[in-house]
């Protein structure tokens, strides 16, 4: 009579998936990252894409175009517009995020060779310190969210529309009178 206690024959093969009463083989636990629709800055490494990648399909569907403004973010949501700046350089430019990825740590971006040139990441170097600041970031319920550096490119809409519609003579020009330049050495 065959034993059925606790000394369990040991069996290199996984038991049966889909039967009631057998467990599921570990499956390996992948580390990935949720999307971040908050808006913030963020620092890190950027890369660029190979050349080999050129015409190859990205998460949006769109194909990898080496001169675009297109971009890869594991966190970023797909279709945010973003403005990256080399820290070495001071040098940037606004991206579209297209594509996951870089998968290489500390990496959070990947930047299409042309946009890559343009903020001055060499071929030979590779890799730049970048700020990332999202301008809009589109939510789940199809909104937009303005995001860090949308602040700094516009002001808002209700101020926007009270200058367009100040006539010469109103408080801001008299504003703009009294903030001449300075006179004397500059500092």
């Amino acid at each position: 009579m065959p034993d059925h206690g606790s000394s369990a024959h040991a069996t290199s093969q996984p038991p049966a998936s889909g039967m009631p009463g057998t467990a599921q083989p570990d499956l390996p636990q992948t580390d990935t990252p949720q999307p971040d629709f908050s808006g913030r800055e963020r620092f890190g490494i950027a890369s660029f894409y190979a050349m080999s990648f050129a015409g190859r399909a990205m998460a949006d569907g769109t194909p990898m175009d080496p001169r675009g403004n297109n971009a890869a973010s594991r966190t970023l949501p797909l279709g945010t517009s973003a403005k990256v700046t080399n820290m070495e350089t001071g040098k940037s430019a606004v991206v579209t995020i297209r594509d996951r990825g870089p998968y290489v740590d500390g990496r959070i971006v990947d930047l299409s060779p042309s946009t890559a040139r343009k903020i001055g990441i060499t071929r030979r170097k590779g890799i730049a310190k970048v700020v990332v600041a999202p301008i809009a970031v589109p939510l789940p319920d199809g909104r937009i969210k303005r995001g860090a550096a949308a602040s700094a490119r516009a002001p808002p809409r209700h101020m926007a529309a009270e200058r367009r519609y100040r006539t010469p003579g109103t408080r801001g020009a008299a504003r703009s009178a009294r903030a001449a330049p300075l006179t004397g050495p500059p500092v």
